[in-house]
């Protein structure tokens, strides 16, 4: 790129086009806060955000009390508004949760327990089958450009193709220097950088967290017996992963996934040949129909997961005006709506005025001329096996 003299001033620079930066960009947008989102990619959720399973969680499984459970609770109490005004696909299937032995049946009823605490309407059977009516699917892809979109219409100016390469300290609050010269002028920047925000903080001297990815990969089918999958069929979790899924998609295909693989590596999207072993088995236990079938696609999602900190939120320690929206894992689809109202009173408490609230439409989202999953898989890991047949 030709280097730039030209600078740009907003209130509030997001860092980061994932479905967190876009709902906090609509969230700013819709209370006529001028604001810019900064993506380094040259579309937007190609990321964790555009390669997870689309999955709207109730919070019926998370941990009382913590900020995680509490803004996944609050997305699902606005949920249903925001998707009627932004006009994504949406399948509210629920999902059940079948014991398998004694032992899972023990863990089944300490899930339904914390999911009553957490006010999520569960009904657990006489034979230990726990259902979740709530619990629903997406397309996380058209969710992250219809938040962009709806942000844009109320104001908020969304760019891709535009690293930030170096943040400095200046008179009004922080200096942004992007890859082709230009300079962003704000008062609060939002880290919400997924996997790069750890480095996004290190530019402002920020070193107090580390994020590394953790790999999901998942399989693709067609739907056994051409018959669509009616629920989402769920694990009984372990201590560090929920466990494999198999779940229907909203174009009508099932997918299972995924694995839980901890890694260095923040650019190996691949699918690790050992993944199908990792997966397939414990899927067709699941879901009988699919013995003897092959998947027509796989994926693999980068989770940016945190060095013993989850849900790290909050005005950074190092540097005034910088608030860190990091280590948001596998639940950042269904709690991106409550993190973006909770960064927006985070915003407020450091003086930047809010006007009164619109709650903001998407108007112009063009149609995908792919599924979702295959668009991901195809751009984040040219360099697997997509393809499998």
């Amino acid at each position: 790129m030709v280097a730039s003299d030209s600078s740009k001033d907003a209130q509030v620079a997001l860092i980061g086009g994932g479905v967190v930066g876009c709902a906090t960009a609509r969230a700013l947008a819709g209370r006529g806060v001028p604001v810019i989102l900064l993506e380094a990619e040259t579309e937007l959720g190609l990321a964790a955000s555009g390669t997870n399973s689309g999955i709207l969680h109730t919070g019926f499984d998370s941990v009382p009390g913590e900020l995680e459970t509490a803004l996944i609770r609050r997305s699902a109490e606005i949920r249903e508004t925001a998707l009627d005004r932004l006009g994504v696909p949406v399948i509210r299937c629920g999902a059940v949760l079948r014991p398998k032995d004694d032992s899972d049946a023990d863990v089944i009823g300490g899930i339904a327990a914390g999911a009553r605490r957490n006010g999520v309407e569960v009904n657990l059977g006489p034979d230990g089958v726990l259902e979740v009516p709530g619990e629903a699917v997406t397309d996380p892809v058209a969710y992250v450009l219809a938040l962009a979109e709806a942000a844009a219409s109320g104001g908020a100016e969304i760019r891709t193709g535009a690293p930030v390469e170096a943040i400095e300290r200046n008179d009004g609050g922080l200096e942004l220097m992007l890859a082709d010269g230009e300079r962003v002028n704000c008062r609060i920047a939002v880290n919400c950088a997924g996997l790069r925000a750890d480095e996004v903080a290190r530019m402002c001297g920020d070193e107090s967290f580390e994020i590394y990815p953790r790999k999901g990969e998942f399989f693709v089918f067609d739907p056994p017996g051409g018959e669509p999958l009616e629920r989402i069929l769920l694990a009984v979790p372990s201590k560090r992963t929920k466990g494999v899924l198999v779940f229907p998609t909203v174009d009508g295909k099932v997918v299972a996934g995924p694995t839980a693989h901890d890694q260095q590596d923040k650019d190996d999207w691949s699918v690790r040949p050992e993944a199908a072993d990792e997966v397939l088995p414990k899927a067709r236990v699941m879901l009988p129909a699919l013995e003897g079938a092959e998947p027509i696609a796989s994926y693999a999602g980068l989770r940016p997961a945190g060095r013993g900190i989850n849900y790290l939120i909050g005005p950074s320690t190092a540097c005034a005006g910088l608030i860190n929206v990091a280590a948001i894992r596998s639940t950042g689809l269904s709690a991106s709506l409550g993190i973006a109202e909770h960064v927006t009173s985070l915003i407020a408490a450091q003086g930047v005025e809010l006007g009164q609230q619109r709650d903001l439409a998407a108007g112009t989202v063009q149609p995908a001329d792919q599924p979702w999953w295959r668009r991901t898989a195809l751009v984040k890991a040219s360099s697997s096996e997509v393809e499998r047949g």
